[in-house]
């Protein structure tokens, strides 16, 4: 990511804050610090379990030629898709957590990992998204897949 990437994709995640100079002044005093944000302005935030989400990932990664931005926790144990706004109101998944308007989401600055979260996908600025139909398919891609590899093989098939 170039400086003038980053500098493009914390101006675009800063918009969202309460006080966005604030959010800017304190990724520059501590670039590896998180912050929460507030979702439904800009974004939604679509919150998926890691075992299904790294593979949905895989595959969204080969369908488009660029995601939109994609968060990672440290842990592994979660993945969240950015959407767009409103997607969070409809979105409907056995074990997916969807953030809309009225929550918060943790997030690193741009081209940094924090302490809890870090960037499989950082924005570019310029407000790129995923898609959330090619998201879905991804997902069921992916859940299919899985689904796959836990059935017991039967004699004779």
């Amino acid at each position: 990511m170039t400086d003038s990437t980053t500098g493009a994709a914390v101006e675009w995640l800063a918009a969202v804050a309460p006080d966005p100079l604030g959010c800017r002044r304190a990724w520059e005093d501590n670039p590896f610090k998180a912050l929460l944000l507030p979702a439904g302005k800009r974004w939604d935030v679509l919150l998926v379990p890691g075992r299904l989400g790294y593979p949905a990932f895989d595959v969204l990664a080969r369908r488009v030629e660029r995601p939109g931005p994609v968060l990672a926790d440290v842990g592994g144990t979660r993945i969240g898709f950015f959407v767009p706004p409103a997607t969070a109101e409809h979105w409907v998944g056995t074990g997916v957590r969807c953030a809309g308007a009225g929550t918060w989401v943790v997030v690193p600055r741009p081209g940094r990992a924090s302490d809890g979260m870090r960037w499989l996908v950082p924005p570019d600025g310029s407000g790129t998204l995923n898609d959330p139909s090619v998201l879905e398919d991804a997902l069921h891609e992916a859940a299919a897949v899985l689904a796959a590899l836990r059935e017991p093989r039967r004699p004779g098939a």
